[in-house]
């Protein structure tokens, strides 16, 4: 099959759908690899190194999706990719549609087949082409926050892990998946006090074995607006799988924080799970609601584009050879990721 890795076109993204050594596996396999030129630049990739494994470099965006016909990359498409997307492709990325109507509408309309990373599922449940940058984003979420705490910044003006006779930061996490655990763990290890809420009684029994100054709890309504309340970071990590996240934290909630507080979103790829948030970007990353300010960028891995693009190419590279070859569709995990196709939503939680 001739597969093409296109160049990242989305504000400050820096990731590359397949680094080279994947690439050249997939040439030793028998596949054409075309490079969009520069495409893993910002991933610390020459196009040399993707040379040197037998892959195609192509000057230009058209060049690219006029090559090839499986489409590898790691945002959704926008405007610079969606001219060249044709019936006849199959995508495969990162699409998170239920909280993109008007991107779902341009890819019925193109007819072509969109398999998205995050709803490929095994058997299991699991989602293992989105655990790797959910570890991520839950880690850089913290590390965003840590800082926005400070005062300049315009936060409290308070070290997360505190000191004697200091106060340390309260942070909390609703949900216990991959983002929201690696969240937990990097601030319980900073030395915060952490309380994490989820539904299920496996993940908050591996949050407690975190350490002694982690709380576990159900998300009870009025209980959430508790402890937001008095909250000096919260970390939005609600999943559900292909669904637009609900809204576990209310405006009014928002509210009753305390000002110079942080909210990090990471849900805010399926739409956020906090009622206040709005998509942003590196390019201006915060906003301020009611004196509580709002990190909610909708590609938070692609700060670390050299770490990311190694962690999801090993990810992704073994259902990209899969979907590599004609019968693909009989794989349950990649058909369960199907979104769209000939012009349908196919996916359960869109449709």
């Amino acid at each position: 099959m001739k597969i093409g890795i296109p160049k990242e076109i989305k504000t400050l993204e820096g990731r590359v759908g397949l680094v080279p050594a994947a690439c050249g596996d997939l040439v030793q396999a028998g596949h054409e690899v075309y490079v969009q030129a520069s495409a893993g630049e910002k991933s610390g990739f020459s196009d040399d190194a993707f040379e040197a494994v037998g892959a195609r470099i192509v000057p230009d965006a058209e060049s690219l999706y006029g090559s090839a016909e499986l489409i590898v990359k790691v945002k959704e498409p926008v405007a610079g990719d969606l001219k060249h997307l044709k019936s006849h492709h199959l995508l495969f990325c990162y699409l998170h549609l239920a909280a993109e109507p008007e991107l779902t509408r341009q890819l019925l309309e193109i007819g072509l087949t969109g398999v998205a990373f995050e709803t490929v599922e095994e058997a299991d449940g699991s989602l293992p082409l989105l655990a790797p940058m959910s570890n991520i984003a839950g880690r850089i979420g913290i590390q965003v926050a840590t800082h926005l705490l400070h005062q300049p910044a315009g936060g409290k003006g308070i070290l997360l892990g505190g000191l004697p006779a200091a106060h340390r930061g309260h942070v909390v996490v609703l949900g216990a998946g991959a983002a929201g655990g690696n969240s937990a763990r990097l601030a319980a290890s900073a030395g915060a006090r952490v309380t994490v809420f989820d539904r299920r009684q496996d993940r908050l029994e591996q949050m407690m074995q975190i350490g002694a100054n982690v709380t576990t709890l159900y998300p009870y309504v009025d209980t959430v607006a508790d402890f937001v309340a008095q909250a000096d970071i919260v970390v939005g990590a609600v999943l559900v799988t292909g669904a637009r996240a609900p809204h576990v934290v209310t405006a009014q909630m928002v509210s009753a924080m305390e000002p110079g507080s942080v909210i990090v979103d990471i849900s805010v790829d399926q739409g956020g799970c906090v009622e206040t948030t709005r998509p942003t970007t590196y390019a201006e990353p915060t906003y301020s609601v009611d004196g509580v300010t709002h990190f909610a960028v909708t590609n938070m891995p692609g700060a670390v584009p050299r770490t990311a693009s190694h962690a999801l190419s090993a990810a992704v590279l073994p259902y990209a050879q899969r979907m590599a070859r004609k019968d693909w569709e009989d794989n349950p995990s990649l058909a369960r990721g199907i979104n769209v196709r000939d012009g349908k939503l196919v996916h359960p939680a869109l449709a």
